[in-house]
């Protein structure tokens, strides 16, 4: 299955590294994963395309608005979990992101 992920935080720097350390995790398991990260300024400008949006935990208050602005029917949105972005364990967070998703297909 080939998934387009969006990884959104505040700036954008955190869910950049995450972004990497999920890339390299996908890429160890086989799995055709595109993995972006955006500042949450920028989810209305690449949120066409995606199947999964992932916000930092610091940025909960956001997950009804960001619903809003993705199509729910097509975008899966993922809350993330403090235990792993807080120290950017990607294998951790592609965990959450599978669980997610296949479970819910």
């Amino acid at each position: 299955m080939s998934l387009n992920v969006l990884l959104v935080c505040g700036s954008g720097a955190s869910s950049g590294f995450m972004t990497a350390n999920m890339r390299k995790a996908a890429k160890k398991r086989g799995l055709d994963y595109k993995i972006q990260a955006r500042s949450e300024a920028e989810l209305e400008n690449y949120a066409d395309g995606i199947n999964v949006l992932m916000i930092g935990p610091h940025l909960a208050y956001l997950e009804d608005e960001a619903k809003e602005i993705v199509d729910t029917n097509k975008v899966k949105v993922i809350l993330m979990k403090s235990e792993y972005y807080s120290i950017l364990n990607g294998d951790m967070a592609l965990d959450h992101l599978q669980e997610n998703v296949i479970d819910n297909d």
